[in-house]
């Protein structure tokens, strides 16, 4: 099967079934050590999953770790521009969960990005990232400790496809001039409007499917989660792309309704359910009134619309949501992107899970954990119905390659999301008290210890950082 690597002689292949993972004791879990700071990250990582393990299950689990090889490393062993190699492809097929460091993006040939390639090869379309505060971590922000959101950002459609023509191409021009002169003006809404002929131009797929599988996973993520957790806002920026980001947002709506009827709400029915709470005797036009103040203002067409809303939600849930039933139930909002950003820092503790697309996806993880102290402690993990990756959130750093003092936090805490995916809680729950304790006790590496106040002097090695979480897995 494979040209130039072997899997473990010992331990167990992880199946699949209807898109969840079935884990045996002795998983075989391949990982890509990573580019540049890899070298350190990884063997700190490594150790403390297998501390972690050990701690949690004595000798009754056991992961098999099996190395593959991706970007600069795996060019090393494979060849000039072979990134991704076939051998990690069928090795991450064959054992279905991987775990990975920072990868090179390529220059000067072979793909475009490594990690959007594997999450499009292995149809990864729900790229999960977990921000939250630990105690004592620097940060720019007042109230970290507010904001604890899960971000489900889905992975590959968008513009991150990469479906685009360079200006000046011929089957870019030939597109624009189709554009201008047949599809623009045929589609009366666009009006007058044309794209300048010295455009690049690329395009920006959002699928029913691709958008109601995300927030599917991202509902049941909720309700795992406790009572006061338990909420899904659809991120988008659908007042101007109403057919693409518009449209994930409708498809999200209607997927919560018709799949989850008996746990979901939408943010708008519980305002319906609540007015006529609040006053049995309400007519339907004052609900309506209640619900869009501007209802006064409205076409009569628009009014008929909102009043027949308001007696179909009446009509149709009040016996299984009303009487402040709606309250035990995972709410399901909406939010404009750009407000968002906002309201992560105004008000972060509204907000649990975030399902978005996949370029909004991409800067609001980001955005969330600067907030929480960083990419060096923000983890992540790309899921499909049949393969898991996990991986660090940050780039490679290559100037501090092999000078361990890099914190390997970020692929920690993707180790965590490893365990808690494949039902090692006890083990991940180690990790997340040791990663707690150093913080809070002050044992970090450089890029904490020179924000904290005053600063750590010296600070911790990376591998240092390793052994300070194990010694405070029971803290």
């Amino acid at each position: 099967m494979y040209e130039k690597i072997n899997p473990p002689t010992t331990g167990s292949r992880i199946t699949f079934k209807d898109g969840k993972p079935i884990v045996p004791n002795d998983p075989i879990i391949p990982f890509i050590r990573g580019d540049g700071t890899g070298v350190d990250i990884w063997p700190a990582t490594e150790k403390v999953i297998d501390a972690a393990v050990k701690t949690a299950y004595g000798d009754k689990r056991k992961i098999n770790w099996f190395k593959v090889y991706a970007g600069d490393e795996a060019c090393e062993m494979y060849g000039t521009y072979q990134y991704l190699p076939e051998d990690t492809l069928t090795a991450i097929r064959e054992y279905g969960i991987a775990i990975k460091g920072p990868l090179t993006t390529p220059i000067g040939g072979g793909i475009r990005s490594l990690n959007v390639a594997l999450r499009q090869i292995f149809d990864l379309y729900a790229c999960v990232r977990p921000c939250r505060y630990y105690t004592g971590t620097p940060s720019p922000h007042k109230t970290p400790d507010k904001l604890d959101v899960i971000i489900y950002r889905e992975n590959t459609e968008d513009i991150y496809l990469g479906i685009e023509w360079r200006q000046g191409t011929e089957i870019g021009e030939k597109l624009i001039n189709y554009l201008n002169n047949e599809l623009i003006p045929a589609t009366k809404e666009h009006g007058k409007k044309q794209i300048r002929l010295d455009s690049g131009i690329g395009i920006k797929p959002i699928s029913k499917t691709g958008s109601q599988r995300l927030v599917r996973r991202a509902i049941e993520h909720a309700l795992r989660l406790p009572q006061h957790k338990q909420m899904v806002t659809l991120v988008h920026k659908g007042n101007i792309m109403k057919y693409t980001e518009g449209a994930f947002r409708d498809w999200g709506y209607e997927l919560a309704i018709s799949e989850f009827r008996s746990v979901c709400v939408t943010e708008r029915e519980s305002w319906i359910l609540g007015n006529k709470e609040k006053n049995p005797d309400l007519s339907l036009e004052e609900n309506a009134r209640q619900i869009d103040p501007g209802f006064d203002a409205l076409t009569s067409e628009k009014k008929a619309e909102i009043l027949e809303e308001v007696k179909t939600v009446l009509d149709s849930i009040w016996e299984t949501h009303g009487d402040r039933k709606w309250k035990e139930k995972i709410m399901v909002n909406d939010r404009i992107a750009d407000s968002i950003f906002q309201q992560i820092q105004t008000r972060p503790d509204e907000y649990s899970i975030l399902a978005t697309m996949n370029l909004n996806g991409d800067y609001l993880s980001d955005a969330a954990a600067a907030i929480v102290g960083g990419l060096g402690m923000g983890p992540g993990a790309n899921i499909g119905d049949s393969c898991a990756i996990f991986e660090a959130t940050h780039g490679t750093a290559p100037k501090h390659a092999g000078l361990d003092r890099i914190n390997p936090g970020s692929v920690i805490l993707s180790a965590v999301m490893m365990l808690e995916y494949m039902g090692w809680q006890e083990a991940a729950d180690s990790i997340k008290k040791g990663i707690s304790g150093a913080i809070a006790s002050r044992e970090v590496t450089y890029d904490l210890a020179r924000l904290m106040i005053p600063p750590v002097e010296p600070p911790l090695k990376c591998s240092e950082f390793a052994q300070a979480i194990i010694n405070r897995f029971n803290d």
